[in-house]
């Protein structure tokens, strides 16, 4: 898992500096071989019973969220009882699905092409379960620099993103970074620190500076346009901190695809919420409604409550995630809304429609205009919330 021909100071695939992050994993052979296998877990994606693949250790491993991409796109399908998968098998379904791209046109050149592209990919395709060499630019969120490895995400249409970004607004970190690469700023850094000329010893310091203070490789800014480049319903690959996860813009947040071998049996928690640079998050289950803390006060009400109480949970979690991305809360009900949406549900509780005796919840309304300002809601505060939004 070691960099190939990268110019300048070493460090592990994705260029993070390597005292602040920890050794890559397939770096050193490991005692025994368990990330050859990997444990399935089957969840109900779109009213379809689909697999996810899961991994025991934190690692790069790009490989699982591109085939999870592929299993929640279902271009990849496993047999209903598969419960371990081998590197082997994945790596063979993603082969598979990357000679399926062949293009319509059958131009020579295009033709041409596709085959060295596809005999490129081929190349790369064994990094994969180790780690690629990605090397983030600080201007946008689909900014890399372009090695072979970009490839397999081209050919399967597959977005890269990151939200390691300068704030526009910080006109001399934007100076100081340019459009440089996360390499070529740690050269700046080292070249200016021996410079002679003030004015480049000031500049490097600044750079240095913007690596420490977004050290976790996500920024506000970077959060912001990652919102709001990412389209609704997409599926794309995320990068951050030497690991790559499978990421899903939902209903207007950002959310990834929870791959923790630890949560194999928990159908309650299959995304984490993506809506905050230091780290804070929620579990959602598959529908991404917010998943209750498990043995905690709440978890076992029954039914109806349970039904109207996860709504106010969620649709207090939606308010919190506007209010903290800046936003005005783009699909909340006033509270005279959610109170008459609420009787309306425990009427056809006690009084179910002869042809639909389970009523599907009503869609969430936008906010009336004449509503209370985004700025002055609060979320309430409810003992059986796991995590605190601020």
């Amino acid at each position: 898992g070691q960099r190939e021909g990268v110019p300048g100071p070493e460090g592990p695939p994705g260029g993070s500096p390597e005292e602040r992050q920890p050794p890559q994993e397939g770096g050193s052979p490991p005692a025994e071989p368990p990330e050859d296998f990997y444990c399935v877990k089957w969840i109900r994606w779109k009213g379809q019973r689909t697999p996810v693949v899961t991994q025991s250790q934190n690692g790069p491993c790009p490989l699982l969220a591109i085939i999870n991409i592929l299993l929640l796109r279902w271009k990849v399908k496993l047999p209903p009882q598969k419960e371990v998968v081998t590197a082997e098998e994945l790596m063979a379904h993603l082969g598979n699905c990357i000679l399926a791209t062949q293009p319509r046109d059958t131009s020579e050149g295009l033709q041409l092409n596709f085959q060295q592209n596809i005999s490129d990919t081929m190349t790369v395709l064994p990094k994969l379960s180790t780690g690629l060499d990605v090397n983030v630019r600080f201007t946008g969120v689909s900014d890399f620099e372009y090695t072979p490895e970009c490839i397999v995400f081209d050919l399967l249409n597959i977005p890269l993103y990151h939200g390691w970004l300068v704030d526009p607004q910080s006109p001399e970190q934007v100076q100081a970074v340019g459009k440089l690469s996360y390499n070529q700023l740690v050269e700046k850094i080292i070249t200016c620190k021996h410079a002679s000329d003030s004015s480049l010893v000031s500049e490097g310091l600044v750079a240095e500076q913007f690596l420490e203070s977004s050290a976790s490789q996500l920024t506000f800014h970077g959060l912001c346009e990652l919102t709001a480049r990412a389209r609704e319903g997409e599926l794309g690959v995320f990068f951050r901190n030497n690991h790559f996860s499978t990421m899903v813009k939902h209903k207007g947040h950002l959310y990834l695809l929870v791959t923790d071998q630890g949560f194999l049996q928990e159908e309650g928690v299959v995304w984490e919420s993506l809506h905050s640079v230091d780290g804070d998050s929620c579990f959602c289950d598959t529908d991404f409604h917010l998943s209750h803390p498990l043995g905690k006060e709440g978890a076992t009400v029954g039914p109806p409550d349970h039904r109207l109480q996860q709504r106010q949970v969620d649709q207090d979690y939606m308010v919190a995630l506007s209010l903290q991305q800046g936003q005005d809360p783009p699909s909340v009900l006033s509270d005279l809304e959610l109170a008459r949406q609420l009787q309306h549900e425990e009427y056809q509780q006690h009084h179910p429609h002869p042809h639909h005796p389970h009523p599907a919840p009503p869609q969430l309304l936008p906010a009336q205009a004449g509503g209370r300002p985004a700025g002055e809601r609060r979320p309430r505060q409810r003992p059986d919330l796991d995590c605190t939004l601020l």
